[in-house]
């Protein structure tokens, strides 16, 4: 019987050069971006060798006959990608590397600690010889891995495995704690790195554009995440939870998350890494409905299909489809034929007196946040899809409606910002490139500058996106070594430490992180828990520099 990938798929494609018989799909090049939402396991070719299964970093590959109920539905899913796409040989190929390089004549360094720059730091430490320094805001490193994945989403953290043997190398120095802009600046790490690479993502929420978003209560989806996810810039935020209802602008996944974390039992959500004080104040909760409205219908929505197909096993909740076109078309791809589907269902299934609800609003938009001194409901107007398919947006004068809520989240996207000395694109929210080389006004390379993860290419895809695209980034940077354009003389490791120590800087390495993981899975262990995060920036560093035996 053939392997199943299932809803946790984080699509960086690790499965696909394993497999002997070339059997999972869809396979994307370097720097080629698929359309589909995961990877799928033809069932006719496959093999049973379990390739894919040691290799998968997120547990999302289950041998067919020990699928858990929840998961069932993804043996037709797979069987029916094949069936719409016919397997064909693949061909992909892969980047020309040196195997080495001479000691000291290339050292990168990367900006950020997540899920780009350790896809980056992967790629280039394949490289004999060339040496990684990787510099991170925070105490912590994985970025949205850590602060971003929700709580109730364990194996998709454990992506993490994939990267610890890379920041661990001893050719790679981790610098965590290290504000670039701050502690140093572009030109210093250009002093001591041939090529420096940017991956510090996407953090700022957009703006509703709407009369009373300035209100209390009006708050960023990024906001809520990084509070029930202790990361230390956001555990100071507040939310009104005394009320029945919540409301989230943007049907992503970020919005399903923050929708389930709402709603989950307590019991189930102190099972999690969620931070404490998140916990305490969910317990505390008085939200029963959360509203999710999409400007557009199903069939545009921004979740994924496996996603979507999960609320459904949440216990004590129902899902309620509001008003919308649930019929596929001809032109729809697998992925909207299945959201179509599974909302279909949803649709027909009946409530029960007593349970939480998931509202999916589609075709609305909002108008005004209402309130005097706090938000205490969301004006909403009603779209439509002409007859060439196109949005036709609400308009006020025909009508709207009011939904009571002190809680509004907006998820409708995010935007990078800008780095001193580099150029940016404010209408994107990323900095102009060509592959990943950074490029200034007139089209031109900036001298050993790259970009990979979303502040290259916007926010769009999931985790395993980003190895595609730091393949592409950092094919490019070798590009520029072997032809040349990178030679220079920089200062080594030793001196790049000088320097931290004349500026100040509390640099924190990996051994430091090591124990503040050990401390956060010591304190998990005495609760049940994976861990118990350390949310505060002084403790955190703390930890990190504790004695070993007491870390």
């Amino acid at each position: 019987m053939p392997y199943v990938i299932t809803q946790n798929c984080c699509k960086d494609a690790s499965c696909v050069p394993v497999c002997p018989v070339d059997c999972i799909r869809p396979a994307g090049s370097t720097g080629e971006f698929t359309d589909t939402q995961m990877l799928y396991i033809d069932p006719q070719e496959c093999i049973d060798c379990g390739a894919c299964l040691e290799e998968c970093p997120v547990d999302a590959i289950h041998f067919d006959e020990d699928l858990p109920p929840e998961l069932e539905r993804f043996r037709e899913i797979n069987a029916a990608y094949f069936e719409r796409h016919p397997l064909e040989p693949s061909i992909l190929a892969e980047p020309i590397r040196p195997d080495r390089v001479q000691p000291g004549s290339l050292r990168v360094a990367t900006v950020g600690a997540g899920p780009a720059a350790c896809y980056a730091a992967t790629a280039l430490i394949g490289i004999d010889g060339l040496e990684v320094d990787l510099f991170e805001r925070l105490p912590t490193p994985f970025g949205l891995i850590r602060a971003g994945v929700a709580p109730d989403h364990q194996h998709t953290k454990s992506v993490v495995r994939v990267f610890e043997h890379v920041l661990g190398n001893k050719r790679v120095g981790c610098h965590l704690n290290v504000e670039i802009g701050t502690d140093l600046t572009h030109d210093d790490l250009l002093a001591h790195h041939h090529a420096v690479i940017y991956a510090v993502g996407a953090a700022r929420s957009r703006d509703l554009g709407i009369p009373g978003e300035e209100l209390p209560g009006n708050h960023s989806a990024v906001d809520f995440v990084g509070w029930y996810n202790g990361h230390p810039d956001h555990t100071h935020h507040t939310f009104d939870l005394s009320g029945e209802r919540a409301v989230i602008v943007g049907n992503g996944n970020v919005a399903l998350d923050v929708a389930r974390v709402l709603l989950l039992d307590h019991d189930r959500l102190a099972q999690t890494d969620i931070a404490e004080h998140a916990l305490n104040a969910l317990y505390n909760s008085n939200i029963r409905e959360v509203v999710i409205l999409g400007r557009r219908g199903p069939r545009d929505a921004a979740f994924s299909a496996a996603e979507f197909m999960a609320l459904g096993h949440l216990p004590g909740v129902d899902v309620v489809i509001d008003g919308a076109e649930l019929e596929a078309g001809a032109a729809d791809d697998i992925d909207t034929e299945l959201k179509l589907q599974v909302a279909g269902e949803y649709a027909d299934r009946p409530t029960s007196p007593g349970n939480k609800r998931i509202v999916f609003r589609f075709l609305a938009s909002p108008a005004e946040v209402t309130g005097h001194e706090a938000a205490d409901g969301l004006r909403i107007v009603s779209n439509r899809i002409d007859e060439a398919g196109q949005l036709v947006a609400g308009d006020t004068a025909d009508g709207t409606e009011l939904i009571d809520t002190p809680l509004i989240l907006r998820s409708i996207g995010y935007q990078g910002s800008a780095i001193d000395g580099l150029p940016f694109t404010s209408t994107t929210g990323t900095i102009p490139n060509d592959c990943g080389r950074v490029i200034d006004e007139t089209g031109q390379p900036v001298p050993g500058t790259y970009v990979t993860g979303w502040i290259k290419r916007g926010p769009r895809g999931v985790i395993g996106t980003n190895r595609t695209c730091a393949d592409e980034t950092v094919a490019g940077l070798v590009e520029d070594f072997t032809s040349g354009r990178l030679t220079r003389t920089v200062g080594d490791r030793a001196a790049l430490s000088r320097l931290l120590a004349e500026r100040g800087a509390n640099a924190i390495d990996w051994n430091g992180w090591r124990a503040v993981d050990a401390a956060e899975r010591r304190h998990g262990r005495e609760q049940s828990r994976p861990r118990v995060k350390i949310v505060d920036t002084a403790e955190l560093v703390a930890a990190a520099t504790a004695p070993t035996d007491s870390a």
